[in-house]
């Protein structure tokens, strides 16, 4: 009966959002508490969009050399992505195939994929090359062990994975956006910075924040507010697989417009910000110098882990004064993001509230009018 009354009551949040989703934008309104709340809303979530979609992983110029390897996980499933002899990347689940323990953790290079626990050990394409005494069980046959494929591409320097064989690739889901951000040349960006975080609040309301740029002003007074004019931005209408909204303007630190020796941007581009959120969980902020990114990854409802970087375009790159730029830039980053990590956490605390209730929209937050109807077309029927 427990399970039924949690399948009722998740369905009765989608069929909310979905009914808010009809709704014109000019008179929508924020999604329901409960979608942030409730652990069998998660549950759906995980069924129904983590288990299907094309999720990022990280850059690939993170990968350089042979050996190169990083961990994630989607859903419950830990996968590595390695660049292996042929410098080709692939990714595979990140468990054991003895006694079923996760093999790497984090980011690194390996000559082999050692398990921690009993020692079996695999090539870089998966293939199991020793498991200490197993040759005295008569049974066993190395040659039979392979760690499971997944599927893995890349769009923009970017590696996605997704546990759905049947998914399209996801050049064709983002064609729209390649488009749209071509004049950037983002596959050229390196990254220079990586940490992970876990912040106590739900994924999506770190995803909104990230989309909406009506709360610079006042959330961020301290650092980028001042700096941040309302009028400046715009908020098109978002695609099936993302949305995003641009930020023209001079930028407060040399790195933000383009650098002199930048051929490929032009006209306004030289200055304009890209803000661009990639269902369900890839967050970008690209602007003419420089990137930074965050992938979110749901540990429950009430806390969501975050893989936070960052880097340059290649003409900063090559510049002398690349490095003192990038550290004023993570500096900046760093006060912005503790500024976030104090806004989503009080939205957290205050979706519980037995009287909180979803007011209307902004203008600026148009994106997130499409994410929640991103969210309600993806959440199947039970």
């Amino acid at each position: 009966m427990a399970d039924q009354t949690g399948t009722i009551a998740g369905q009765s949040l989608i069929d909310a959002l979905r009914t808010g989703g009809e709704r014109p934008f000019d008179d929508a309104r924020a999604m329901p508490p409960g979608v942030y709340t409730s652990p069998e809303f998660l549950a759906r979530e995980q069924r129904d969009i983590f288990a299907h979609e094309w999720q990022c992983v990280g850059r690939a110029s993170v990968l350089a050399a042979p050996g190169d390897y990083l961990s994630a996980q989607i859903g419950d499933q830990p996968i590595v992505v390695v660049r292996d002899e042929q410098m080709q990347l692939s990714a595979m689940s990140n468990v054991c195939l003895h006694r079923m323990s996760v093999l790497l953790e984090g980011r690194g290079n390996v000559r082999r994929i050692v398990c921690p626990y009993h020692a079996w050990n695999y090539s870089l394409d998966g293939k199991l090359k020793g498991a200490p005494m197993m040759d005295q069980q008569a049974g066993f046959c190395k040659e039979r062990y392979q760690l499971p494929a997944i599927r893995c591409e890349q769009w923009q320097g970017w590696i996605y994975v997704t546990l759905d064989n049947d998914a399209p690739p996801i050049g064709t889901q983002l064609a729209g956006l390649t488009e749209l951000i071509a004049p950037y040349g983002m596959t050229g960006y390196i990254e220079t910075f990586y940490e992970e975080h876990v912040w106590d609040t739900n994924w999506k309301i770190l995803a909104e924040n990230f989309m909406e740029s009506y709360h610079l002003p006042m959330l961020h007074r301290a650092t980028v507010g001042p700096h941040s004019k309302l009028e400046e931005m715009e908020c098109p209408p978002g695609h099936p697989a993302f949305n995003y909204h641009w930020i023209t303007k001079e930028a407060t630190l040399p790195i933000g417009n383009a650098h002199p020796d930048n051929t490929r941007l032009e006209g306004h581009w030289r200055k304009t910000t890209a803000l661009l959120a990639i269902y369900p969980t890839h967050l970008v902020t690209l602007t003419p110098g420089y990137f930074w990114y965050l992938v979110l990854q749901p540990r429950g409802v009430d806390r969501v882990h975050i893989r936070f970087g960052g880097g340059l375009s290649p003409e900063f790159i090559a510049d002398e004064e690349a490095n003192a730029h990038m550290v004023t830039l993570k500096a900046l980053l760093d006060e912005v993001n503790a500024e976030d990590r104090r806004g989503v956490e009080a939205v957290f605390r205050g979706v519980h509230a037995p009287l909180a209730k979803p007011g209307h929209l902004s203008p600026l937050e148009r994106p997130n009018y499409d994410f929640a109807r991103y969210l309600a077309a993806k959440l199947a029927q039970p």
